[in-house]
């Protein structure tokens, strides 16, 4: 964990800020729980724990672990049944503590920022309308090979804003997010008492820090 002035020092370093999503910027904790419960009853796994596997991870990931006895057509059926149970579950989804008004400073300070997540494009798209935000850019699943905990994701969207990797902050709240994140070379801020480069107990943390360091990468 970083000190205080380490954290300047990679604020410093910072042109843009790369976000996960559930759990990140959209608090779609429940619904994700709910949807991997139905799941798993359905073809016969144990709920709780599918949902843990699940975290931070792209759908079909999780199933090909937990259904590897099957074949590969068998395996995208039910990965696209998971999606199936999640894309209508909108209900109770809603943006984080903090995040709205976190994209309002980046935005003022005119830092660039993105969104790089485990779902696929309607499921994000649909996630985000609902927490009520519009990135100009978004990376999902169906953008690159592989997902978390693959750079993949995060070396898209730094190439999207056209900044370096190692000059992107990435904020994440699950282990293999933070895995892609150091793989692709960028800096960390993590959430739910995870190790980063920066910890952070919600991301008015991250506004105050960089509403107090001024527009990250401008001192040289």
């Amino acid at each position: 964990m970083a000190d205080l002035n380490d954290i300047r020092a990679i604020l410093n370093d910072i042109r843009a800020i790369l976000f996960d999503m559930d759990g990140t910027l959209v608090d779609s904790d429940r619904a994700v729980e709910r949807s991997w419960l139905a799941w798993a009853a359905e073809y016969g796994a144990d709920g709780p724990a599918t949902y843990r596997m699940a975290h931070g991870s792209p759908s079909e990931t999780t199933v090909r672990k937990l259904l590897s006895h099957l074949g590969d057509d068998e395996i995208r059926r039910a990965a696209t049944r998971q999606l199936e149970l999640q894309y209508d579950d909108l209900a109770d989804v809603m943006a984080t503590p903090g995040a709205l008004e976190l994209i309002a400073t980046l935005d003022r300070l005119g830092l660039p920022w993105a969104v790089v997540t485990s779902a696929d494009e309607r499921l994000a798209k649909a996630r985000l309308t609902a927490a009520g935000i519009t990135p100009r850019v978004l990376v999902t699943t169906d953008d690159v090979p592989a997902g978390k905990p693959d750079p993949a994701g995060y070396l898209l969207a730094a190439r999207m804003l056209g900044v370096p990797a190692e000059n992107c902050l990435v904020v994440e709240d699950a282990e293999v997010g933070l895995e892609a994140a150091r793989a692709a070379g960028a800096h960390t801020a993590a959430l739910r008492g995870l190790s980063g480069d920066v910890g952070l107990r919600g991301l008015a943390d991250l506004t105050a820090m960089i509403t107090q360091a001024g527009r990250p990468g401008t001192r040289r």
